[in-house]
């Protein structure tokens, strides 16, 4: 799952915001299918990959809640404002909706 980002102040200044969190999604994909290759024959990996347009909390509820996820796995914040206002992966383990892994 990736979250495509919505910037308008960099929309505002002309930056292709929406061409470059596309090329991002996409990057993501092929390295997914080349984990996958490599796998082949040793673990048969079933994965799917899906975007959304917004506020990663919300986009991850979203989709979880669409495909009725088992559980949530997430990387951990590594911005400082999330110890403050506190990160994704927090307010799903707050949510309690799923079991939330944070991975560094």
């Amino acid at each position: 799952m990736y979250v495509q980002p919505v910037l308008p102040a960099s929309a505002a200044f002309g930056a292709p915001v929406a061409d470059s969190t596309g090329e991002v999604a996409e990057e993501l994909i092929a390295e997914m299918r080349e984990a996958t290759e490599r796998l082949r024959g040793v673990f048969e990996v079933r994965w799917e990959f899906h975007t959304h347009v917004g506020d990663p909390y919300s986009g991850l509820v979203s989709v979880a809640d669409q495909l009725k996820a088992d559980a949530v796995v997430v990387g951990a914040s590594e911005q400082a404002g999330h110890r403050i206002v506190g990160s994704v992966a927090i307010r799903l383990v707050k949510a309690g909706r799923w079991p939330v892994t944070v991975v560094p």
